[in-house]
């Protein structure tokens, strides 16, 4: 089976992407290919969703439990199931490192932002969570610096970033915008109808940029307003008349291949 998975060119010998709802064997507000595994979906769904994700990408992908933090974690080792490397989760984080090629990093969204990071010469890549929270929290800063430390460098480390709710149709609290602009003044924006907004994709771009990232790819798809995609707010906004406010989750993805 076919999945929808849109690739993203972060340099030789880097596997990445990010996902939509093509594909897949989830049912219901979950329809398509769901990864998420605390949404309400059945499990056994979710399972073949991520087995296909993993025959695409060609790894079991490791995800950890998203908290909108700004916590990171180094992954390596090899030896995930059906004989793939990877492995399901480490543990509560927002965004994982990883230099072991074969090993396969994600992180899951419905509005929030995946970012990828690859400095492929050097052989470091990271995915990160960015919502609100973490975005303030300093999640991106904390990825960038990781991969650093991890050995990418400064002028090679190159960043794509994913679909999620655009800045006109997050609409926020002003004081929620107010204090998403003293934290990154990018992210304080306007709703296409005139009211408070936050944009994570302006705010974590700026962030990248102040660090000197070189952002090669931007997906400007709203996953407010994009049916292929999968959003918390659309869920809240028209919830399903059996299950409520439900809904399935994107990832972004990527990997170091095998030299």
């Amino acid at each position: 089976m076919s999945i929808g998975f849109a690739p993203v060119d972060l340099g030789p010998g880097v596997l990445a992407g990010f996902t939509d709802r093509r594909g897949g064997v989830s049912r219901g507000p979950w329809a398509g290919l769901d990864l998420g595994t605390a949404v309400g979906d059945d499990p056994d769904d979710v399972a073949r969703n991520r087995l296909l994700l993993a025959e695409r990408v060609g790894a079991v992908v490791t995800f950890a439990t998203q908290v909108h933090g700004a916590r990171v974690v180094t992954v390596g080792g090899a030896g995930g199931p059906h004989g793939l490397p990877g492995g399901p989760d480490v543990g509560e984080a927002d965004a994982l490192v990883t230099t072991t090629p074969g090993v396969a990093v994600g992180v899951y969204v419905a509005d929030c932002l995946p970012v990828l990071l690859a400095d492929a010469g050097a052989g470091v890549v990271a995915a990160v969570h960015a919502g609100r929270p973490g975005l303030l929290a300093g999640v991106v800063e904390a990825a960038v610096d990781a991969a650093f430390a991890a050995g990418a460098r400064p002028d090679h480390l190159v960043a794509a970033l994913g679909p999620c709710i655009a800045g006109r149709s997050y609409e926020v609290p002003e004081q929620m915008r107010a204090d998403a602009a003293r934290r990154v003044p990018a992210a304080a924006s306007t709703t296409a109808w005139g009211t408070p907004a936050v944009d994570l994709r302006a705010g974590a771009e700026a962030v990248l940029r102040s660090r000197g990232v070189q952002i090669l790819h931007k997906d400007d798809r709203d996953t407010f307003t994009d049916p292929d995609l999968y959003s918390h707010r659309r869920a809240t906004t028209t919830p399903d008349p059996e299950v409520g406010a439900r809904t399935g989750r994107l990832a972004g993805v990527v990997r170091l291949l095998p030299r």
